[in-house]
């Protein structure tokens, strides 16, 4: 037993006894962060404007702050990326992450010295609370990778810029970086193709023993190791015990990923977005992700079903309930206030605050009024999956309003690992489960409004394809799962399995 690894339990034991206070009083300690919060700003450009020194309780916040998307808060991050001081948070942040929005192009989303700490020490806290549970210290031996973008920066006004996963890999703990790939170098190229050839390259003969990334680029990365080496992954990492991801389910990709490895791996989920570090996997029994109530971050959520109503009730952690849609809200020591970043959540516990992340309150499908949203089609998928022995690599589904042939539908555009013997009865078995799922949806087809949903293969590797020719191939990007319009599902088709 090496000496991290002899350390590695102690070290775990440690920082879950410091979390259970927190933990243990969520409620406690977001109160806490929401004073301290606008103690701190109520000087900045952002708290003059919204009277945060006349703000003593929720119900002053809601009146004084309503809720914003990057649009709404754009005229105040303007003023931040042309170099004014005090305007969303004390100062000038440390970095600005940059992401790409829908409508307002390029968004740069401040980073605080403040912030910056919560997103190393969450993920951080995801491994150790997996090596205090199952005692698998032999996970920090092995080399460690995480695909993710590039770490070159760019100076704006004085304010280094980049992608999140790009500005985090300056900030890895000593500790952690002899074990931690690819280089530096294979890290800044840009072409996602070129780079993960390189870290094929870096990575095929090393010890490798957590394995970090969203499913759909770790999946090709994995399936490029064992072309070159014409192994399992497991026979060519057999100290491979720890799959690390976010973004994207697990789950529709699992049964492809494990038999691209040869086994089946421990996984953790992590619930990180630009604006906060939000939540992580802290157990390998219990359902869903713990909240971090302590990490700088007040929460804020409203039902997804009244969002866009006019004045849709908004409630903070004390009044949520289990198995609900809500969007989520974000009020954050960066300086982001009642901020919506698009997705959506549902408790599964509150003792203590455990969520699911259910989808994006823009990606959902309900052209005739069926409200189906990313996590249904995703276990509708996998059970059908499992029942036909098949395997999903990507898919996305859109509806199909004005179709030549019989009445509208949803249309299901699947790429296969392994496609089902009968593509009609698998399509039924979906759309069977999706009736059971989703009352509204159910009623539509009963009610012969809706036709059963229609299945469309796409050619291995006509996700990646599509993703290349936008220019979103590799790193964070990934296909939503679901449209309420056509665009994804029209260039798609140009990839469909012929014959």
């Amino acid at each position: 037993m090496s000496l991290k690894s002899f350390l590695a339990y102690p070290f775990a034991y440690f920082i879950k006894l410091r979390n259970d206070r927190w933990i243990n009083n969520p409620l406690r300690f977001q109160k806490k962060t929401f004073y301290k919060l606008i103690e701190r700003a109520k000087k900045t450009t952002f708290g003059v404007d919204h009277g945060f020194k006349n703000i003593k309780t929720y119900e002053d916040w809601k009146k004084n702050v309503p809720i914003r998307d990057y649009e709404g808060l754009k005229k105040y991050v303007d003023l931040v990326v042309d170099g004014k001081k005090d305007v969303l948070w004390p100062g000038k942040p440390m970095y600005f992450c940059k992401t790409s929005g829908t409508t307002s192009g390029t968004k740069y989303i401040p980073l605080t010295k403040e912030a910056l700490p919560f997103h190393i020490k969450a993920a951080r806290d995801a491994i150790l609370s997996f090596i205090y549970e199952t005692k698998k210290t032999s996970v920090v031996n092995g080399k460690m990778i995480f695909l993710q973008g590039s770490p070159k920066l760019e100076n704006i006004n004085g304010v280094l810029t980049g992608r999140l996963s790009g500005i985090t890999a300056h900030h890895i703990p000593k500790y952690l970086q002899k074990n931690r790939l690819p280089s530096f170098g294979t890290n800044c190229i840009e072409s996602w193709e070129d780079k993960l050839d390189a870290i094929v390259d870096e990575t095929i003969n090393q010890p490798m023993s957590i394995i970090g990334g969203i499913p759909p680029w770790v999946q090709m990365y994995f399936e490029r190791l064992s072309k070159k080496s014409n192994k399992k992954i497991k026979d060519l990492f057999n100290g491979f015990s720890l799959y690390i991801y976010g973004g994207v389910n697990y789950e529709p990709y699992r049964d492809s990923m494990e038999s691209i490895i040869g086994k089946r791996v421990s996984s953790v989920e992590l619930f990180p977005a630009s604006e906060a570090f939000i939540a992580y996997q802290n157990s390998q029994k219990d359902e869903g992700l713990l909240l971090c109530v302590n990490h700088g971050v007040f929460y804020e959520f409203v039902e997804a079903s009244t969002f866009f109503d006019k004045k849709p009730k908004r409630v903070c952690l004390d009044d949520v309930s289990l198995n609900t849609n809500y969007v989520i809200i974000l009020n954050t020591n960066s300086g982001l206030w009642g901020y919506n970043i698009g997705d959506t959540v549902m408790f599964v516990s509150s003792n203590p605050y455990k969520l699911i992340v259910t989808g994006r309150i823009k990606h959902f499908t309900s052209a005739f009024g069926e409200h189906v949203i990313g996590s249904e089609v995703e276990g509708a998928l996998s059970d059908a999956s499992k029942l036909f022995s098949c395997r999903v690599n990507e898919f996305h589904v859109a509806p199909v309003v004005s179709p030549k042939k019989g009445g509208p539908h949803h249309e299901w555009l699947v790429e296969f690992d392994k496609e089902p013997e009968s593509l009609i009865s698998f399509a039924n078995e979906i759309d069977k489960k999706m009736q059971k799922i989703n009352s509204y949806y159910c009623d539509l087809v009963k009610g012969g409004v809706l036709d059963s949903l229609k299945i469309r293969v796409i050619e291995k590797g006509g996700f990646a394809q599509h993703m290349k020719s936008v220019g979103k191939l590799g790193g964070q990007n990934k296909v939503p799962r679901l449209s309420n319009e056509r665009s994804v599902a029209d260039s798609l088709l140009n990839y469909e399995k012929k014959g």
